[in-house]
C-alpha cells in the first residue's frame, strides 16, 4: 500500500451536492417507517382535496336554500293544515224496492235534475191503471148523478107550477083546501128529491177528485223512484248494482256537491279569537303549493273541542282547539268544478288584519283569475 496516496485520498475535499445529498439519506440501516415519514402522503393530499371540495358545496347548497326557501308567515296570518272537501249528498231511495237501471257511474259529473237510476216500479205502473179506470168510473158516477139532479130539479120546478094554481083555484073557489095541501106536499117532497139529488152530485164530485189525487200520488211516486242528482256535481261512490233491493231511505250513490269546497282547520285558542266570520284566507294544497286557492271563513266554533286524530296541529301540546271553515266561492268552485278533489291536504291561512296585504306568495296567478 502506498501511504502518500492514501493520505491525499482522505485529504481530497467531496463535491458539495454529494455531501447533501449524503446528508438527507437515510443511513442503509434505517427502518421503513422513516422512509414514508419522509415521502410525501397520498391519502393526507386527497383528504385535504374533500374538505375543501365539501366546504364548496356547502357554501353553494346554503346560498340556493337561502334563494329558494319560503318566506316567513307574518304576524297578522293565522294557520293550521286540514283536507280540502266538498258537501257530500247521498242520493236514495224514498220507497223499499229493486234497482232495474243505473245511468250513472263514479266518477261522472251530474247536473241538477239528471236521473242517475232507475228503481223498478211495475207494480205501481198497475197500480196506476186501476186507479185510472177508478177515475173513469167516478167520472161517470158524477154524470149520473147530474143527470138526476136535473131530473129532480125539474120535477121541483113541476110541483111549485102546481102549488101556485092550486093556491088560485082554492082563493077563488074553485079547488077544494086538500086540493092544495096535496100540491104542497108535491113540491116538499121534490124540493127534498132536488137537495138529495144535489148532494149525491156533491158526493160524486169529491169522489173524482179523490181519485185523481190517487193517480197523481201514484204518478210521483213513479217519478220518486227515478233517483236524480240533487245539484251539480260528481259521483264519488256508488254503493248499490242493478237488481238488488234496498230497503227505504237505500244509498244508490254518494255525489260531491263541486259548489261548496271548504277546508276545515283547528286552532289554538289565542289564533282563533282573532278569526272572524267573513275573513278573507287562502288555501294552499300540497299537490298544488304554488296555487293558491281565495276563501273566506264561513264558520267559527263557539265552543273549544278535541283535535280529531285525523288532523294534525303545529303544536301537539294544544288538546282543545277550535274549529274553522274556509269556504272556497261558489263561483270559483263551479269554475274548476274538475279539478276538485276531495281528501287533498294542505293548508289554510287566514288574515286577521283585513288592512294588511296579502303576501306574494298567496296572490292568485293571472291564470286563475281568468278561471283557467
Amino acid at each position: 500500500m502506498n501511504p502518500t496516496g492514501d493520505k491525499m485520498s482522505a485529504a481530497t475535499p467531496r463535491a458539495p451536492a454529494e455531501t447533501a445529498s449524503a446528508a438527507q439519506l437515510p443511513a442503509p440501516g434505517a427502518s421503513h417507517a422513516v422512509i414514508e415519514h419522509h415521502l410525501p402522503s397520498r391519502r393526507s393530499v386527497w383528504t385535504r382535496r374533500l374538505a375543501i371540495l365539501a366546504l364548496i358545496g356547502g357554501g353553494i347548497g346554503f346560498f340556493v336554500w337561502q334563494a329558494h326557501r319560503a318566506p316567513a308567515i307574518p304576524a297578522w296570518i293565522v294557520y293550521g293544515n286540514g283536507r280540502l272537501e266538498a258537501d257530500p249528498i247521498d242520493i236514495a231511495t224514498k220507497f223499499a224496492g229493486r234497482i232495474a237501471e243505473l245511468r250513472a257511474d263514479e266518477g261522472d259529473r251530474v247536473t241538477a235534475g239528471q236521473i242517475v237510476a232507475v228503481m223498478d216500479t211495475r207494480d205501481l205502473a198497475q197500480t196506476l191503471q186501476k186507479q185510472q179506470a177508478q177515475v173513469e168510473q167516478a167520472q161517470k158516477g158524477v154524470e149520473e148523478a147530474n143527470s138526476t139532479a136535473e131530473q129532480t130539479r125539474s120535477s121541483t120546478v113541476l110541483a111549485q107550477q102546481q102549488m101556485e094554481r092550486a093556491e088560485k083555484l082554492l082563493a077563488s073557489g074553485f079547488a077544494t083546501r086538500e086540493t092544495y095541501d096535496q100540491r104542497r106536499q108535491a113540491l116538499d117532497s121534490a124540493r127534498a128529491f132536488q137537495n138529495a139529488a144535489e148532494h149525491r152530485v156533491t158526493e160524486a164530485q169529491k169522489a173524482l177528485q179523490a181519485a185523481r189525487h190517487d193517480v197523481e200520488l201514484t204518478k210521483v211516486n213513479i217519478d220518486d223512484n227515478r233517483l236524480v242528482a240533487p245539484k251539480d256535481g260528481r259521483i264519488e261512490y256508488r254503493l248499490a248494482n242493478v237488481g238488488e233491493v234496498l230497503a227505504a231511505g237505500g244509498k244508490v250513490f254518494t255525489m260531491l256537491d263541486t259548489s261548496y269546497v271548504y277546508m276545515d282547520v283547528y286552532l289554538p285558542t289565542l289564533s282563533a279569537d282573532k278569526v272572524k266570520i267573513g275573513a278573507d284566507a287562502r288555501i294552499l294544497l300540497d299537490a298544488f303549493p304554488d296555487r293558491p286557492i281565495p276563501a273566506t271563513v264561513s264558520f267559527r266554533a263557539s265552543r273549544a273541542q278535541f283535535t280529531p286524530k285525523m288532523v294534525e296541529t303545529k303544536n301537539d301540546r294544544d288538546k282543545l282547539m277550535f274549529r274553522i271553515r274556509v269556504r272556497v266561492d261558489p263561483d270559483l268552485a263551479r269554475a274548476h268544478a274538475d279539478e276538485v278533489r276531495s281528501g287533498l291536504p294542505g293548508m289554510a291561512y287566514v288574515k286577521t288584519d283585513e288592512a294588511q296585504p296579502w303576501p306574494d306568495q298567496f296572490k292568485p296567478r293571472p291564470a286563475q283569475d281568468k278561471g283557467k
